[in-house]
């Protein structure tokens, strides 16, 4: 009977943590178009508490960032995993990915006004202290949440899961407000070592506070389970590692916590 009781009790604790997790689809506006979102909280905790952002990988507003706002929700933030396409549209294929990619990374201006958007959206929220916001971004992502970074974006941090880390904007000495964090793959294909070297001479000269964590071994998209399906279905050089994907995780909790000196 006790151990019946027991385990009766461990369920009901179990169902009343997970049923503090409250996610939220919301839409919002930037130059008159309709972005889609969704925000994830835990509504046990009373009080404002920082918001993260999360941008999407080149497939679009999907599960994998969803799953992220979740994960940052568990850790006490109230995140916003944003739509970068508009109306949540989402890829079913490398070459439309990089369509929906392109037209956003090559025109800065509405990268910035779809990003700002969401920002806003997640600092109005009755959970945020909008003084305490951060981004991460994961592929495209990655590169989205650096670009804002260099521009200057007001974020306590930023951090990159296996993006891009070119750009045709360097970050400026004293511009840069942010703490940046990168995460790539010792063997991906897309972000070669020379483009690690220059990022961090690019970090160097600007005096940003930044750290860089490769992952031996681990390919482009580690942190996504669903990279071995399309790896294998349209012949991409990626690949989900499951043990890069928890260190990076844990980096990305304590790089949190420094930084908003939790």
């Amino acid at each position: 009977m006790l151990r019946t009781t027991a385990a009766l009790v461990l369920t009901v604790f179990a169902a009343t943590s997970f049923a503090a997790i409250k996610t939220e689809g919301v839409s919002y506006k930037a130059n008159d178009i309709t972005l889609k979102g969704f925000i994830a909280y835990d509504d046990a905790i009373k009080g404002k508490r920082p918001g993260v952002l999360v941008v999407h990988e080149w497939w679009g507003h999907n599960e994998h960032a969803r799953d992220s706002a979740r994960k940052l929700a568990q850790l006490g933030y109230t995140a916003l995993a944003v739509d970068m396409y508009g109306d949540g549209k989402t890829a079913d294929h490398p070459k439309q990915a990089g369509e929906f990619a392109s037209a956003v990374g090559g025109n800065p201006p509405l990268m910035k006004a779809r990003f700002d958007a969401a920002r806003r959206m997640l600092a109005k929220h009755q959970t945020v202290d909008p003084k305490h916001i951060a981004a991460i971004g994961y592929c495209f992502g990655g590169s989205v949440v650096l670009e804002m970074a260099r521009q200057g974006a007001d974020l306590a941090a930023v951090a990159s899961f296996h993006g891009a880390l070119a750009t045709k904007n360097p970050a400026q000495a004293g511009k840069t407000k942010a703490k940046v964090l990168v995460m790539t793959g010792g063997d991906d294909a897309m972000i070669k070592p020379e483009s690690v070297e220059a990022f961090e001479k690019e970090m160097k000269a600007a005096k940003v506070d930044y750290k860089v964590v490769v992952y031996p071994g681990a390919k482009h998209s580690f942190t996504n389970p669903a990279a071995d399906e399309n790896a294998r279905k349209f012949d991409l050089p990626m690949a989900y590692d499951p043990q890069a994907d928890s260190a990076s995780w844990k980096e990305l909790k304590e790089f949190l916590a420094r930084a908003f000196g939790r």
